[in-house]
């Protein structure tokens, strides 16, 4: 089985509370962007995971696709195995998803390679193990999501959006990111504005309104964040934001060619540069 794993970005990132066991509550729109990578699912004796692409990921049992692999294997008592090839598009470290979307994406081809008949919420409940972003590269589409990722609104988008998305600097650890943010002095973006525009088409809206507020913490250790942000709103971009906790921050343009021409400016700055779009779509399967 062949299938695409798609990134996604944060059009707003908020930070609600912090529950008891330490872990933050989020309230976040996401969408997916056709960026992606690619990943073979293949019979076998026995669990295996190999990678190849940019950026190279590990090809051993810290990889959440292999994870996941093996924990849909314990949970169900599976003895089958899988190989899992995997082909990386998608930047490390940079808040798109893509160890997330990886890890969605083998979990729903294999509940249907190994015939376990499981209904999406069941899937997403076992993804949650794995990652706050999995349930949502699970979920697809444009959505809300509240809690720890559990939480999911499926929301209306009048439109997709053109993407330049860039990587300007290292990867940044989420749990680090996670660890240095603090309530205080940070502009939360306007969630109920940001669907608000996305479901009227209106730009100018969408763009008073969104927000990141991680982007700050990322920022202050990788200034090359900010310097980005305003690389891609004087390339065109109508909005720049970082994605996720960083540390790939993304423009988003009125037309494809306007967003193809920023591209022509700055792939001479920007090592990792990617030109995409929104979609619904964050797992297709190419072969079955």
């Amino acid at each position: 089985m062949l299938l695409k794993a798609f990134a996604k970005i944060n059009w707003s990132l908020d930070i609600t509370g912090v529950r008891p066991d330490g872990y933050h509550l989020m309230d976040m729109v996401m969408q997916p962007v056709s960026l992606a990578d690619d990943i073979l699912l293949e019979p076998a004796s026995s669990l295996s995971i190999r990678t190849d692409g940019y950026p190279r990921s590990r090809a051993d049992e810290s990889n959440l696709a292999w994870k996941a692999a093996d924990l849909l294997r314990k949970t169900f008592g599976i003895s089958s195995g899988v190989r899992i090839g995997l082909h990386k598009r998608i930047p490390m470290g940079a808040g798109l998803g893509g160890g997330s979307a990886d890890a969605a994406a083998v979990l729903y081809g294999l509940s249907r390679m190994w015939n376990l008949n499981l209904g999406d919420g069941k899937i997403a409940e076992i993804g949650l193990a794995l990652g706050a972003d999995v349930p949502f590269c699970l979920h697809g589409g444009l959505a809300r999501t509240r809690g720890i990722g559990e939480i999911l609104e499926r929301k209306e988008c009048r439109a997709n959006y053109w993407l330049l998305v860039v990587q300007p600097c290292r990867a940044l650890s989420t749990r680090e990111i996670f660890a240095a943010y603090a309530a205080a002095d940070v502009r939360h973006p306007d969630t109920e504005n940001v669907l608000a525009a996305l479901s009227s088409g209106d730009t100018s809206l969408l763009s008073a309104s969104v927000g990141n507020v991680l982007e700050p913490v990322s920022a202050s250790r990788c200034p090359e964040i900010r310097e980005a942000v305003g690389a891609l709103s004087a390339s065109g971009a109508f909005l720049s934001a970082m994605t996720g906790s960083g540390s790939a921050v993304f423009g988003a343009y009125r037309s494809g060619a306007a967003a193809e021409k920023a591209m022509k400016m700055l792939s001479g700055r920007y090592r990792i540069i990617h030109l995409c779009h929104t979609q619904t779509d964050s797992i297709r399967i190419m072969e079955d």
